[in-house]
């Protein structure tokens, strides 16, 4: 079984994509990890943001001329897994559209935030825990993340958003991308760990 992990911002073109895209190139050796993205209020059909495009290439993306926006679905929010908003507004907006995604919807850098602070141990038992089913270890990873949540709190509200760059200045795009990149590494490192760990069960 494929485990579904989807990237949300609000057009579709700048964040959310560029988050997609490096995960996908941080993880592309497993197999067992699909991602995709999608946005609140998306620009549906249109390419990636020329900017962000060259900031996603820049930074490991092999695959953004091909990107293409849409807009988010209650599909989308039911069949993932793991959604990883790129604002606080956006995981709200999912959370009202779906009330019980509450448990797997997070903003990308509150779950980096969190999952770089797990204790390992309370992890590799809550995996064990779940029995051997790859999507109920899964599960159990991300459902501790979930149960950690309140621990962690950011120094500011605000920096668990990524800024959003689109018409905006060369250095806003910095910033932006500048905000994504460690939260991006810290996932990819987590979910690199918890599928490692599974495939060693």
């Amino acid at each position: 079984m494929t485990i579904q992990v989807l990237t949300v911002c609000s057009g579709n073109i700048c964040r959310s994509p560029m988050a997609e895209q490096l995960l996908r190139a941080r993880l592309s050796d497993d197999d067992k990890l699909a991602f995709s993205s999608a946005g609140t209020v998306a620009l549906s059909g249109a390419p990636m943001d020329e900017r962000a495009a060259q900031l996603a290439t820049e930074h490991g993306s092999v695959d953004a001329e091909q990107q293409i926006a849409r807009e988010l679905s209650l599909e989308m929010v039911r069949d993932a897994d793991l959604i990883l908003a790129m604002a606080r507004d956006h995981r709200r907006a999912i959370v009202e559209a779906l009330p019980r995604a509450v448990r797997k919807t997070f903003t990308i850098r509150e779950f980096a935030r969190i999952v770089s602070s797990l204790n390992v141990d309370e992890l590799t038992l809550a995996m064990e825990q779940a029995g051997t089913d790859a999507s109920a270890r899964f599960e159990a990873a991300i459902q501790l993340a979930a149960g950690e949540r309140g621990m962690f709190p950011s120094d500011e509200p605000s920096d668990d958003d990524v800024v959003d760059p689109y018409r905006r200045d060369d250095a806003t795009y910095r910033t932006s991308t500048d905000q994504l990149i460690p939260a991006v590494n810290a996932t990819a490192e987590f979910l690199g760990r918890v599928l490692k760990a599974d495939s060693e069960h």
